[in-house]
């Protein structure tokens, strides 16, 4: 059944028979010594979006951006927050209502600006008020920034918010150069500039992105490369290729396809470590003015009844999908919080039931076959998982239509709401509400379904406000059931992070943010 179903996105089953090189236990760093110098040639998996941290949401871009955009705090190999440009954790007072952060001494940006509390506030504010601006729904909670001396920032609450120190180890805790922001206004992602232990050189969209070590960075004698080179390569096949040859040192996202095959390859090495993110499907329900604005009525199926989305996921096999599609080296899921982490709800998928699906399709009273366009990327991988949703879901009574798109015009599309249904990769975060409230909430900035469900947004705000580890348990238990009732996102599988390397290189670190940290990075002393 499995190469009836599928013949078509497989080109012949004998194409992803089961893998036969296993991957090892969770591997995130090589502690090898490494010398002083050297380019690093880093292929990525899509085109960066804009370079700016107020605007982006690819993880992709996240990759760039931890090599030359640092952050207040960051994430560690044991998923714990840790002060980055901070001096230390974040202390909070009036109940919870403001947070105090002391800064680092001694640090410049790239331009050689001094990085002092006016800075900090200056990037948190454009953070929170930029037109267009990703991290204003995530900065929502604050009210109001002040400087308090040259070291210490201090930030007023509406009301206690958790989640806050986990969006200041992200892009709403990336500090850009007040310098270079007045310089260059709405064109500053043509000229980023942070603190990092590089800083941008070039970039030529849709090829690569070019930086170099910076001498201004407060830790530069630690930072061994010279330069380090993004390049957008789509293929994981051609990815593949070029590390073989010699053109790139690592690749990023790797297919599990081409991980089985690199695992044979003697040069090369892999780290892998499991994801805090999800593949899915996003269904748009109610984006008729884009991501964020007040949801409107869009006259489909698909978004009218809940009944007929119902029978949409009952249409699909996860462990199926797993198996064909990623080789079995993911696991199947279907909801937003990763299992394995304290937040994981473990909840049982539902099997695929066609019976069942086309029951709801009935009482729906909708006219079968129930056409859906779904949008994918142009991978491979995004390639095979289309073919097999379409192929799955025809039996249920559904035409599935293809529309392969590039990355970031797919994303643009998301966001104006220009989509039925659509392939969705998310990284993931270690707090709850990273994989929550943005993607659910009323007018989140990547609710790019257009849900709006007032038991969401209670259960989200109360989630937030929550400090207690098992309290907040019990409340994204009930957020996430009641997430999957809309079945706006159908959370597909928990991937894996698996970075291929030449053994060349050594000093890589790659946690379960998926990030590639290069600032210990270089060439391994003595060759392999």
């Amino acid at each position: 059944m499995l190469c009836v179903l599928v013949v078509a996105a497989t080109a012949g089953c004998a194409s992803l028979a089961s893998p036969t090189a296993e991957v090892g236990a969770d591997r995130m760093t090589d502690p090898r010594p490494v010398r002083d110098g050297g380019t690093l040639a880093i292929a990525l998996k899509s085109d960066p979006d804009k370079l700016d941290p107020s605007l982006a949401s690819t993880a992709v871009g996240r990759t760039v951006f931890a090599a030359m955009c640092e952050k207040l705090y960051d994430v560690d190999a044991q998923d714990r927050f840790v002060p980055q440009l901070a001096a230390a954790p974040p202390t909070t007072g009036d109940g919870g209502r403001t947070v105090t952060i002391k800064l680092r001494h001694g640090v410049r940006f790239a331009d050689g600006t001094r990085m002092d509390a006016k800075a900090v506030k200056t990037s948190l504010d454009r953070h929170r008020t930029l037109p267009g601006s990703v991290r204003a729904s995530e900065l929502k909670p604050v009210t109001s920034v002040r400087a308090v001396g040259d070291d210490t920032v201090r930030l007023r609450l509406k009301k206690p918010y958790v989640p806050l120190l986990a969006l200041l180890a992200d892009r709403a805790g990336m500090v850009m150069s007040p310098t270079a922001l007045k310089r260059y206004g709405n064109g500053f992602a043509s000229h980023p500039t942070c603190v990092g232990p590089f800083r941008y050189a070039e970039r030529v969209v849709g090829d690569r992105i070019v930086l170099d070590k910076d001498p201004n960075y407060y830790d530069a004698d630690s930072v061994h490369l010279r330069r380090v080179i993004y390049r957008t390569i789509t293929d994981g096949n051609v990815r593949l290729a070029n590390l073989q040859s010699g053109d790139i040192q690592v690749g990023d996202q790797m297919d599990p396809v081409q991980v089985g095959r690199a695992l044979t390859e003697p040069g090369l090495q892999l780290f892998n470590s499991p994801s805090l993110g999800y593949y899915g499907l996003t269904l748009n329900i109610g984006n008729t003015k884009g991501a964020g604005a007040p949801p409107g009525r869009i006259d489909t199926p698909i978004a009218r009844d809940v009944r007929v989305r119902e029978a949409f996921d009952l249409s699909l096999d996860r462990a199926l999908i797993n198996t064909i599609v990623f080789q079995d080296r993911y696991r199947p899921t279907c909801g937003p919080l990763p299992s394995g982490t304290p937040y994981g709800t473990g909840a049982r998928c539902p099997a695929r039931d066609l019976a069942k699906a086309k029951r709801l399709l009935k009482a729906a009273k909708v006219a079968t076959p129930v056409r859906v366009r779904l949008q994918i990327s142009t991978t491979p991988e995004d390639n095979r998982l289309g073919q097999v949703v379409q192929a799955m879901a025809k039996e249920a009574g559904f035409a599935v239509s293809l529309a392969p798109t590039e990355f970031a015009t797919g994303l643009e599309h998301s966001r104006a709401g220009d989509f039925q249904a659509a392939t969705t990769n998310w990284s993931g975060r270690l707090d709850p509400a990273g994989n929550i409230d943005v993607f659910a909430g009323t007018g989140g900035a990547q609710n790019y379904g257009g849900l709006s469900d007032p038991a969401i947004d209670r259960l989200i705000a109360e989630g937030g406000a929550t400090a207690g580890k098992a309290a907040r348990q019990k409340i994204y238990a009930r957020l996430v059931e009641r997430i999957r009732a809309q079945h706006t996102v159908l959370y597909l599988i928990q991937p894996t992070n698996y970075v291929s390397v030449t053994k060349k290189v050594a000093g890589l670190k790659v946690f379960g943010d998926g990030l590639i940290r290069v600032k210990d990075a270089g060439y391994a002393k003595g060759g392999n």
